[in-house]
């Protein structure tokens, strides 16, 4: 079993990491931490730097979590890569990070976080980043 993070260099995305990282040491589990960029796009955010991955691995370190990291490309939508990844890594649970939103957005989860959410055969866990 592991506990399985999807991951962008985000305040969402740390907080998502913040949770995986407390959820995998008290299950006593590996943590896997997918940062995937969309296949063929020429430039993509969504990617970490190597120094923010190496930040990201010293934390897990200092609690005693084994880390790994997977940065593989996707095609189609980033859901069903991590929902594969949870089924082929036999995750405990996922952890996600969510945005905040206004009265109206709340009518409307993003769409990768509601596709997680609705097709998931296993525990999710949904985060928003402190507020500020």
């Amino acid at each position: 079993m592991t506990v399985l993070v999807g991951y962008l260099p985000t305040p969402e995305g740390e907080a998502a990491f913040a949770a995986a990282l407390d959820e995998a040491a008290r299950r006593r589990e590996p943590l896997l931490l997918i940062n995937s960029p969309r296949g063929g796009a020429p430039v993509s955010t969504d990617v970490a730097a190597p120094d923010h991955l190496a930040v990201l691995l010293a934390k897990a370190a200092e609690v005693g979590v084994a880390l790994e990291i997977r940065q593989n490309s996707h095609a189609g939508e980033f859901s069903d890569t991590l929902l594969a990844t949870a089924d082929e890594a036999g995750a405990s649970v996922i952890v996600i990070g969510l945005r905040r939103r206004s009265p109206v957005g709340k009518l409307f989860l993003g769409s990768t976080a509601q596709q997680i959410l609705l097709n998931a055969d296993r525990p999710i866990l949904a985060v928003k980043p402190p507020h500020r």
